[in-house]
């Protein structure tokens, strides 16, 4: 029995970033504000620049805020659904919280604006301020109660904390609350004082180094033991989680320090969190297969970004997985994350 790669699969990672942000309406504009900038047109499509203190942070297409040209895109990558969370550089947790409040509910509602006219393709992930507890809590059931977003995206850090520091409990209290899904993208991340090369070694290199230890974190810190229920995914695969990991539990069978503070075999605890498939490589895969097993791996594709998964499903054939597990890859974990009910 072969797998026929279609149009079924469910893409958990993937970027929205509006045309347009609105002014600023405080008293002194703060200069991580962002903005976009008219670019030249490229290939039939419609570019902005995307500027952050005063630098064009990033260039984007009109894929990142139309719905239509998304959608378009999804056969031709093997997708049915493209779930879509803000471009991370947006989460804004280093500003106030008077300016982050209202940028996030722009996101917010922009976000499930263009989800509405998506005829069910495309699903939102809300941002939430989560330099402040109630405030994130507050942003949250507004986003999927009133919004409609299917889930949250937040940082592999925030403000240099990681995610599995216990400050951050009533969030995930919330989210296991409200059963929605959390899914983790790195930002702004550590190390970048070790990189010698130019600027985009920042998301080739130092971004899979910080998704992987916001996940340790959360086994490390216990926030699986305290919230069995929270259903929590990692972008870039984990990133360097799959090599840590067997390190991480050769060392809780060997110092009893790590034994009596991680309660639970971090191998097995791994397997209860979510992976997406963006590694670039069949071989890598494989390995996360190996190490956290299929059951939580998911499509990711980092679209519309130039740095993305082209043919996500392709990739996964070429791995050589079974038809079963290449459902399971393609679509079936990602509807357990995301909640069958929102099917």
């Amino acid at each position: 029995m072969s797998f026929s790669p279609c149009a079924c699969g469910i893409d958990v990672h993937a970027h929205v970033v509006p045309e347009h942000f609105p002014a600023y309406l405080g008293r002194t504009v703060p200069n991580p504000w962002p903005s976009t900038t008219a670019a030249p047109d490229s290939n039939g499509l419609c570019h902005r620049h995307v500027m952050v203190n005063g630098k064009n942070y990033r260039t984007v297409s009109e894929k990142s805020w139309s719905a239509t040209r998304r959608i378009a895109d999804l056969p031709e990558m093997g997708l049915e659904k493209q779930v879509i969370s803000p471009m991370p550089e947006l989460l804004s947790y280093w500003l106030p919280l008077n300016d982050a409040q209202p940028l996030i509910r722009f996101l917010n509602e922009y976000t499930a604006e263009i989800c509405d006219k998506s005829e069910g393709k495309l699903l939102g992930l809300a941002a939430v301020p989560l330099q402040d507890m109630d405030t994130a809590v507050a942003e949250l059931h507004y986003a999927v109660n009133q919004l409609g977003l299917a889930g949250v995206e937040i940082g592999s850090n925030i403000n240099g904390t990681t995610i599995g520091d216990s400050r951050f409990d009533p969030f995930f209290a919330a989210c296991v609350e409200l059963d929605v899904p959390v899914f983790v993208h790195a930002i702004k991340p550590a190390g970048m004082d070790r990189l010698v090369g130019p600027a985009p070694l920042q998301q080739v290199l130092a971004y899979p180094t910080d998704v992987g230890l916001a996940a340790a974190s959360v086994i490390t810190g216990g926030l699986l033991i305290r919230y069995p229920k929270l259903r929590i995914a990692f972008s870039h695969g984990g990133g360097t989680l799959a090599m840590l990991l067997p390190r991480l539990q050769q060392g809780w069978t060997v110092f009893p320090a790590l034994a009596e503070s991680i309660p639970e075999s971090p191998a097995e605890l791994s397997k209860k969190m979510f992976f997406d498939t963006l590694v670039f490589d069949p071989a890598a895969l494989k390995y996360l297969a190996s190490i956290f097993g299929t059951q939580g791996l998911m499509l990711g594709t980092d679209y519309p970004f130039n740095f993305h998964e082209r043919r996500p499903v392709e990739r996964l054939v070429s791995a050589g997985f079974d038809p079963v597990t290449c459902d399971a890859l393609t679509f079936g974990n990602a509807r357990r994350f995301l909640g069958n009910s929102i099917f």
